[in-house]
């Protein structure tokens, strides 16, 4: 059901990048050149404030932070809105905001940091704790391999252990058990690969991730308000609440998202203009105010496509992942750096650079995905382009996220139970402990009004079930990979939830 999720956290901006009528070369072309002038750079950020403001307008999104960088100076830096709504503190270019997946492209950069060759990217760095279902794929699998999610691990492998409650080391372990496809031909976004990757690095230099991510990037880059620790993002005084909309179009900060277990993966917290200094490193190679900080030729290596993440269409050429990196290239053959990034409890990033032009837009939000992060620098490049922008970006970026959404749902409408629907048994047919190896344990108990109610995960998460029909019910879905309401059948002793069987692992058997 998250066939398409991967799209939204990841690749939303190239997507709709290779819709602009660039077509694949039959041989290779002449070298790129730059194209954008000064004064295009500066008429694009000229309309940026009203460019934000009227997506907020459209959207309802309450804060959102933007820095530009070009020829490595600042050239925009502005928040906009609230950090929290029913308050009245602004967002600045100082708000600290959850950033989900753009973690993955500053964590590639800490990565760059540690290594002394662009080769041992693709050296086998094991991590005690985690294998996968293949022992000949664990023993070979690289840093580079689960950079690129290209590990034959499932599209989100893990994220649903994370929603129950379970911690990395948990997960990790867990991911033995998961289905692969073909190693190094298939590509399937998986956050815990990556992490898994990014911790056997941190293992390998005698510390932790986020030590290393500090001593590596952060405080040499000057990125003071940056941390890959959800406590940090949580007592920072400046601090961007998370939003989601509500049914009836308002948004409420609802909903806590901690993402220490995938960390590397999605547990960034920075600002604008933290982020506005990662940006003058990666179009400066790794250097940074006369300092180099990350070695030019390992950084590089983040840049090149690694595998085909999202096949040719007849309207552009094929997107594909490099090293924590959406990487694109369009019609003049300029290289294009992009990734997304969305927590569904409520943020919604984007970055997007082209190096050639040593131009870059990062944008921050505390709305849960709905386009806008995606459209701003979508609509900012197209304008510096064309002198106009040609597409209405809102609305395409938006409609994907929706598109998402609808795919992850099941085809059965559980909240309208058939009418010829078959009575359930007595309460003791479906009470009691089931067992799962992948899942751990899940209780049905009976409630003192007559109902029933679903145990899972080790807090353990409580979900009241509805009948449905015959041994059938239902219950709604908590958490980021929420999809709404899902089936739980009862059958010989065993129960099966089906928003947790995908990849066949979501069957419970009773003790």
């Amino acid at each position: 059901m998250r066939t398409l999720r991967v799209l939204g956290v990841a690749g939303v901006a190239v997507a709709l990048a290779t819709t602009t009528g660039a077509m694949a070369a039959p041989s290779p072309p002449p070298p790129p050149e730059a194209q954008l002038t000064d004064a295009a750079v500066d008429k694009a950020v000229k309309r940026l404030d009203d460019t934000i403001t009227g997506m907020m307008s459209r959207t309802g999104v309450p804060g959102v932070s933007v820095a530009v960088v070009h020829q490595d100076k600042v050239i925009y830096l502005e928040g906009f809105g609230l950090r929290k709504t029913g308050e009245s503190a602004k967002v600045d270019p100082d708000t600290v905001f959850q950033i989900a997946s753009l973690s993955k492209p500053v964590s590639s950069t800490i990565v760059a940091g540690t290594l002394t060759d662009p080769g041992e990217w693709d050296k086998h760095v094991p991590l005690p704790g985690f294998t996968l279902k293949d022992p000949w794929v664990t023993d070979h699998v690289t840093t580079a391999d689960l950079f690129s999610h290209r590990s034959g691990l499932p599209d989100h492998a893990g994220d649903l252990l994370e929603d129950l409650g379970y911690d990395q080391a948990y997960i990790l372990d867990h991911l033995r058990l998961e289905p692969l496809a073909p190693f190094r031909a298939s590509y399937a976004y998986t956050n815990f690969g990556f992490t898994a990757a990014a911790e056997a690095i941190a293992r390998a230099k005698g510390t932790s991730w986020q030590k290393l991510a500090a001593d590596t990037l952060f405080k040499p880059a000057g990125m003071t308000h940056t941390s890959t620790e959800f406590s940090a993002f949580e007592g920072a005084a400046d601090k961007a609440a998370t939003h989601v909309k509500n049914p009836d179009g308002t948004w409420s900060p609802r909903y806590v998202r901690d993402p220490d277990a995938q960390a590397p993966a999605g547990g960034v917290s920075s600002t604008a203009r933290d982020m506005s200094r990662w940006l003058r490193l990666q179009l400066g190679d790794g250097a940074l105010d006369g300092q180099k900080i990350i070695p030019a030729d390992t950084l590089a290596r983040t840049h090149l496509p690694e595998i085909v993440s999202q096949p040719s269409t007849p309207y552009g050429t094929p997107g594909f992942y490099g090293l924590g990196w959406n990487v694109s290239y369009d019609e003049a053959g300029r290289l294009r750096l992009s990734h997304s990034g969305a927590f569904d409890l409520g943020a919604n990033t984007n970055v997007t650079m082209l190096p050639l032009e040593e131009l870059g837009i990062v944008v921050l939000t505390n709305g849960a995905p709905v386009g806008l992060a995606d459209a701003v620098a979508l609509d900012f490049f197209d304008f510096a382009e064309h002198g106009k922008a040609t597409t209405d970006w809102l609305a395409l970026a938006g409609a994907i996220y929706a598109q998402m959404d609808s795919a992850d749902r099941s085809s059965t409408d559980y909240a309208h139970p058939p009418a010829s629907a078959k009575p359930a048994q007595d309460n003791a047919a479906y009470t009691g402990t089931y067992d799962n190896p992948y899942y751990g344990k899940l209780t049905v108990t009976a409630s003192p009004d007559g109902g029933l109610t679903l145990s899972l995960g080790p807090k353990p998460m409580r979900f009241p079930l509805t009948h449905y029909d015959g041994d059938t019910f239902s219950f709604e879905t908590a958490g980021e990979n929420a999809v709404g309401r899902t089936g739980v059948t009862f059958s010989d002793g065993t129960v099966r939830v089906e928003y947790l069987d995908d990849e066949h692992l979501g069957t419970f058997t009773q003790r």
